[in-house]
């Protein structure tokens, strides 16, 4: 496999990640014990920064170097792997928005509110993407001389 295909597995398995992230934070949210001492003083804004630079940020610049690499020729199998990670993107801010509603008032800031209807807006562009790779089918010459 090339290394472009390697990139948009990987971004496929960050994209996962976030998405298990942020439904694992929002979980916590919901279901904190009583009897737990953190939950006085937790702050889900700065976890919330940290899953968004250490999952979905690099995942989306492996997404957009693969494309880069195979948009002159296109490419079914990349093209589905980002499309794959747009629709866990989307699934995993999904299931986050219906939880929104059983967070307790005092985790409720504004960004965690925000956070999953903007990634699932910016899961369309990364669809979108992956699907100009898969109809963006060349034929490649038999020699590139340049």
């Amino acid at each position: 496999m090339a290394i472009e295909k390697w990139l948009a597995i990987t971004a496929v398995g960050l994209y996962a990640m976030f998405a298990g992230e942020m439904i694992s934070i929002y979980n916590f949210m919901i279901n904190v014990p009583p009897d737990f001492e953190y939950a006085q003083m937790f702050s889900a804004d700065p976890k919330l920064i940290q899953f968004v630079s250490i999952g979905v940020a690099p995942a989306s610049i492996l997404a957009a170097v693969s494309f880069i690499m195979t948009k002159q020729y296109g490419s079914k199998s990349i093209g589905g792997f980002i499309v794959i990670g747009g629709i866990i993107m989307l699934a995993g801010m999904s299931v986050c928005y219906t939880m929104l509603d059983q967070i307790e008032d005092k985790y409720l800031t504004d960004a965690v509110k925000i956070v999953p209807p903007l990634f699932m807006i910016l899961s369309a562009p990364v669809i979108g993407t992956g699907i100009y790779l898969i109809k963006n089918i060349k034929k490649r010459p038999k020699k590139e001389f340049f």
